[in-house]
């Protein structure tokens, strides 16, 4: 291409405190941690999480031209993110919105040895970020406007989610190509309780691409049957999803009218489904999706071997990956490799950005022969395509 095509995304977006906690005595927490204790710790690391950040920022290290348009406050934290942010490139910063009548969020990351991470999170302005704020003059000038973690966005969940609606409606007036990713919200919380069948029958119409994982999927649309699969896998769903509950819930959204479907699966791979090829012409105005190619598919990709350092970040990654090959003009097999290239390369950093590559590197090692992990689906209609290195669903419905 003569021009790489641009990104502008969108949503939540905080700043990541995490107290150095690493000379602790180990499984110590409870002992350690109490009322009127003064404890000894390490310096604390600084960094910017949520999808603007992660998402946007890995985008931009895999060489995409991507525009930030998260919303924080006139603060101290609100200028840490402005200048985390513009260590990468000043100009990813130019679309941030700052309110001066809001705080900007904030997430302390407590992570002793030992023990599981406890995450104390202040939403700030992220609850006041609404339609107006996406500046569509600029929207139009990209290719894709991806938006990133509703249910912890008061203003996109609540009314029936008609903000949310509302702003991909003019994104897609734009004539750009629209993508939406979910997060697991606090099931005690406004976000978690939100009527999300009404609110994404909504919304998905004018959405191309969905991106959400299978737990928060089923968490939001199918809670029991969410609870039934964590109390089989022993809290866990991922062991339990099977190529028919794939096939299944992907249906449900590509009737809501959504054209792409990528179902995150953790360790398990990343799913794809898609619309049937004429409902895929004309998505956006690069006319960069081959609607014959993406048409009527459905496929399964295992992921690449690595040493798991951490885990922060990496489905805001592996969406970067997909994201980038979409742009990028690849057919969906190689695109849906390239996603799951980048999520592995994330994971091998503790880090939502450091250990990603650029785009040319992640596929040369590709392209080296880097093995993937052993993935066997015994269910009919699926086969293992041995040159792509991805299982294909045979599920011809029409959507």
């Amino acid at each position: 291409m003569s021009r790489l095509p641009h990104a502008v995304v969108a949503g939540h977006i905080c700043l990541d405190i995490i107290p150095g906690l690493e000379g602790l005595p180990p499984g110590q927490f409870e002992t350690l941690f109490q009322p009127g204790h003064l404890i000894l710790i390490g310096p604390a690391t600084f960094s910017t999480g949520g999808p603007v950040s992660n998402t946007g920022l890995a985008l931009h290290k895999l060489g995409i031209p991507t525009q930030l348009m998260g919303k924080i406050g006139d603060d101290l934290f609100g200028r840490a993110i402005q200048n985390i942010v513009a260590s990468y490139d000043p100009a990813l910063a130019n679309g941030m919105i700052v309110d001066t009548a809001s705080s900007t969020s904030y997430t302390l990351i407590v992570s002793p040895p030992g023990v599981d991470r406890l995450f104390l999170h202040n939403i700030g302005a992220n609850d006041t970020f609404c339609a107006a704020d996406v500046d569509y003059e600029k929207v139009a000038q990209a290719d894709l406007l991806h938006f990133g973690y509703p249910p912890v966005m008061k203003r996109m969940y609540e009314n029936g989610g008609a903000e949310m609606m509302r702003l991909f409606q003019r994104a897609k007036a734009a004539g750009v190509i629209t993508s939406l990713d979910m997060t697991f919200p606090d099931p005690t919380s406004p976000g978690g309780k939100a009527d999300w069948n009404l609110i994404l029958s909504a919304t998905l119409p004018y959405v191309d691409v969905f991106l959400p994982s299978i737990e928060e999927l089923l968490f939001v649309l199918h809670h029991a049957e969410y609870e039934k699969l964590e109390k089989a896998g022993g809290g866990s769903i991922l062991g339990q999803v099977t190529p028919e509950i794939l096939a299944e819930a992907s249906s449900e959204l590509l009737r809501m009218g959504v054209k792409i479907v990528v179902l995150k699966l953790g360790d398990r791979g990343l799913y794809l489904r898609t619309a049937r090829a004429e409902l895929l012409a004309g998505l956006g105005h690069a006319g960069l999706v081959d609607n014959q190619a993406w048409g009527n598919l459905e496929l399964w990709a295992p992921c690449f071997q690595v040493e798991v350092v951490g885990t922060t970040g990496s489905g805001d990654a592996t969406i970067a990956g997909f994201l980038s090959g979409l742009l990028r003009g690849l057919n969906p097999y190689q695109t849906m490799t390239a996603a799951v290239a980048v999520g592995a390369c994330n994971v091998e950093a503790a880090d939502a950005l450091s250990g990603l590559c650029t785009w040319e590197d992640t596929l040369r090692r590709v392209e080296s022969g880097w093995p993937r992990h052993k993935l066997l689906l015994d269910s009919p209609g699926w086969h293992w395509d041995e040159g792509h290195g991805l299982w294909v669903g045979t599920d011809n419905r029409l959507f």
